[in-house]
């Protein structure tokens, strides 16, 4: 029997899909509607803050799982959508959904890290 990576996908797919419906609305909240209405204080979300976020190893670790979750997640997303409208993808689709979801995550280790220092 022939073996598979589509479990790994589903995977990031699925916690993807928890941090997104747990963590996006929060992050949504804070950064559009708390801080510019005034409800936090805006040394919350200065660049200061933000920048001692991404430097500590954990934050940067946290801002990198948000991302390439959110990432795996929309990329999964759009390629079985694309199959239910009748658009049968096959592995240059994937090749291309999931390589920009792991372009796109190195990137954003790679700024981290240079962030980081």
């Amino acid at each position: 029997m022939k073996r598979s990576s589509e479990p790994l996908f589903w995977a990031l797919f699925g916690a993807g899909g928890m941090l997104s419906a747990l963590i996006g609305p929060v992050l949504i909240f804070i950064t559009g509607i708390a801080v510019p209405l005034g409800w936090l204080p805006t040394s919350a979300m200065s660049y200061d803050a933000m920048l001692a976020l991404a430097r500590h190893p954990l934050g940067a670790l946290a801002v990198l799982a948000v991302i390439s979750l959110f990432l795996f997640h929309a990329c999964h997303r759009l390629l079985h959508s694309l199959h239910d409208l009748g658009c049968h993808t096959g592995t240059t689709a994937r090749l291309l959904f999931y390589g920009a979801a792991i372009a796109a995550t190195a990137l954003a280790g790679g700024l981290l890290w240079f962030v980081g220092f």
